[in-house]
């Protein structure tokens, strides 16, 4: 039997091979089959194309496509991934019915930048099969789904015939809609009248755009389709030609002969002679060996050096954790936090992010600048014989109503305006408000970055940074409410822009964002802290926070000194002495969970942010958070594993019985 079905790896609908191929005669199969040349050269045969495949190139088959491979190159190196159809179903409703090409026939025409993104996916999906690291199987689903929307962007059969299609999305829902009835109705009476009646057109303009999409007629397509889907019935049937002629569509066996003679050079009579062979001789053909994976490592490093998981350490940490260890230190949660230009707050947006903000890192004191600017609205009568206060006090009462220490910035301010603020406010708000002007801020031992632009602001780089000064430093980083845009600021899209905002200018929280939070949920008194960890205590319980052991400093922020290449860790935690059960929180926060920056580029960098996928990211792009029950142990293990520039805090509540 021609048709195959591939076996894939246990528990994933992908398998992925390293051959050295001879020959493979035609046969079918029910995957999405890769084929990836890695050294020398092969030939291929799909339906009535021929190509040759060097290094680097690569081929795509599509599910049921007729295909046969040979090469006289002996030292010939290919990768071959089949993957199950069935996987991108799940994501795509059309999947099945949506085929992918590439071009093989011009002359460095897999030099661009997609197909070196493909190259990256496939030495990502080989790496990860042929190491098995932790969450393997998770590494891999995630890295497949990502590269079949990538095919689905970039390699879609009819984008591959017409480029003009990729921006079009109406004519490309259009054109695969005709296809998928072609493909699935060929072997019926099916005319252009038909087709042009279902899709409100004219037969004349669906001919004349067919022929300009695919370079055929619609009668040379549809003729192509089943010559094509006739040579399985020559292959793999006894039926007679006349009865092919027939099962495929043919008015009469004469058409059939005429077209298929068009397409392969020769008769079906005499295709079938030459290669249908019996099921033993089929299998004696085939001459393939099939090699160790990590003999392709060479070819694919190039692709993969700067992958997170590449030369993953494999180690696990371990780390014993006394809970009745004593104090080593006290901790100070975030405590200042700069409001920016105090006259967003009079949008309600920017309102319910500072409530947001507060509900979940409650920060005790803020910056106000700007509160007595003019678009305070501040009045001034003649011989500033009166000022008005109402937009400044509804915002200083919102502030109190957030449970914030006002601390404002009076520089540039007129005296007169600034008496007239203190007598009106001490009778207000019954305290003397003069000491919101003159507090001394570097009691707070703030620790401000540089008023700069930086990339890295937006990612989940920044992360480690706030933990490590926070935990190990004492560096109190002051951020900022929400990105502002000036006229100086440089904008490619209208989300980042690498300002040092916990949210973007439309309203989106970023990592920092989260990095304040886990440091907001820490208890007062530190017990343990070592490199990439601290452990702490509260009335509630006890708090382990993990992260990468790396010290990301000013320089890297601001692009002076490159970043070190970061690595997953997997960490063992054994605990002791816990006086009762605990009900254990964990929130995991990563590039995959809770990063808005990265899912954004997973949606391809949209220079505007629809609302659709706004909401979706609002609402869903959150740490990873699960629940455990511990029960009293003499020794308690959690095993987790921190994901580069990720994030794990444990809480351990006490349970009362």
């Amino acid at each position: 039997m021609r048709k195959e079905y591939v076996e894939y790896l246990k528990d994933l609908p992908i398998n992925i091979q390293l051959a050295n191929i001879t020959e493979y005669p035609f046969h079918w199969q029910d995957s999405i089959e890769i084929l990836f040349v890695l050294k020398g050269s092969i030939t291929i045969g799909v339906e009535t194309e021929t190509y040759t495949l060097v290094e680097r190139e690569i081929e795509i088959i599509n599910p049921n496509e007729v295909f046969r491979l040979e090469s006289k190159d002996p030292d010939n190196l290919v990768l071959i991934l089949d993957i199950d159809p069935n996987f991108f179903e799940k994501y795509y409703d059309d999947a099945k019915d949506t085929f992918y090409y590439t071009n093989s026939s011009d002359d460095n025409a897999q030099e661009n930048e997609d197909y070196y993104i493909l190259r990256r996916f496939i030495s990502i999906l080989v790496y990860e099969a042929m190491s098995k690291l932790d969450d393997y199987e998770d590494s891999i689903e995630e890295n497949l789904l990502e590269m079949m929307y990538h095919l689905l962007n970039n390699f879609h059969y009819l984008i591959y015939e017409e480029e003009s299609l990729k921006e079009d999305e109406y004519q490309l829902d259009r054109y695969h809609r005709i296809v998928k009835y072609i493909s699935n109705n060929y072997m019926d009476k099916v005319s252009l009248q038909q087709i042009a009646e279902k899709e409100f057109l004219t037969t004349q303009y669906l001919s004349y755009k067919l022929k300009e999409v695919f370079g055929h007629s619609f009668n040379e397509y549809l003729n192509q389709v089943r010559v094509e889907e006739s040579t399985k019935l020559l292959l793999d049937t006894d039926l007679n030609i006349s009865e092919i002629s027939v099962e495929v569509g043919f008015s009469h066996v004469r058409y059939y002969n005429k077209h298929f003679k068009l397409h392969y050079n020769m008769t079906p009579m005499q295709y079938r002679k030459k290669y249908k062979v019996s099921v033993e001789q089929l299998e004696k053909m085939k001459k393939i060996k099939y090699l160790d994976l990590i003999d392709a490592i060479p070819y694919i490093g190039q692709y993969i050096e700067d992958y997170e998981r590449y030369n993953y350490d494999n180690r696990i940490v371990k780390l014993d954790i006394d809970l009745n260890n004593e104090v080593v230190d006290i901790y100070q949660k975030p405590s200042l936090i700069n409001l920016g230009d105090i006259s967003l707050l009079l949008e309600e947006e920017n309102m319910r992010i500072l409530k947001e903000i507060q509900g979940q890192i409650g920060f005790r004191y803020c910056i106000i600048n700007r509160l007595f600017s003019d678009d305070m609205d501040i009045y001034r009568g003649k011989n500033h014989r009166f000022i008005n206060w109402t937009r400044v006090e509804n915002i200083l009462d919102f502030i109190k109503r957030m449970k914030l220490y006002p601390i404002i910035n009076t520089k540039g301010v007129e005296e007169h305006i600034l008496k007239d603020f203190i007598q009106y406010f001490s009778n207000i708000y019954d305290t003397d408000v003069e000491d919101w002007l003159n507090f001394d801020i570097n009691s707070l031992n703030p620790y401000f970055l540089r008023e700069e632009i930086s990339p890295l602001y937006d990612t989940m780089d920044m992360v480690p940074f706030i933990l490590y000064s926070y935990t190990h430093e004492n560096k109190r980083i002051v951020p900022n409410m929400i990105d502002e845009i000036t006229k100086e600021t440089y904008l490619s899209n209208d989300t980042f822009f690498g300002g040092n905002g916990l949210f973007t200018s439309n309203y989106l929280n970023k990592p920092s964002f989260y990095g304040f939070k886990f440091l907001s949920l820490l208890g007062d008194e530190i017990i343990y802290r070592g490199e990439g960890y601290v452990v702490t205590k509260s009335e509630e319980g006890y708090q382990i926070l993990l992260f990468n052991p790396v010290e990301v400093t000013e320089d890297i922020i601001y692009g002076e000194k490159s970043q070190e290449k970061l690595k997953s860790r997997k960490i063992s935690l054994n605990i002791y002495n816990m006086d009762g059960d605990f009900q254990i929180t964990k929130y995991d926060f990563n590039k995959s969970h809770g990063s808005i920056y990265d899912k954004w580029v997973f949606l391809g960098s949209p220079e505007r942010i629809d609302n659709a996928h706004w909401e979706l990211l609002d609402e869903y792009v959150q740490p990873n958070v699960s629940f455990y029950y511990g029960k009293k142990s003499t020794v308690f293990n959690i095993v987790v594993t921190i994901k580069p520039n990720g994030v794990v805090l444990l809480t351990l509540n006490s349970v009362l019985n």
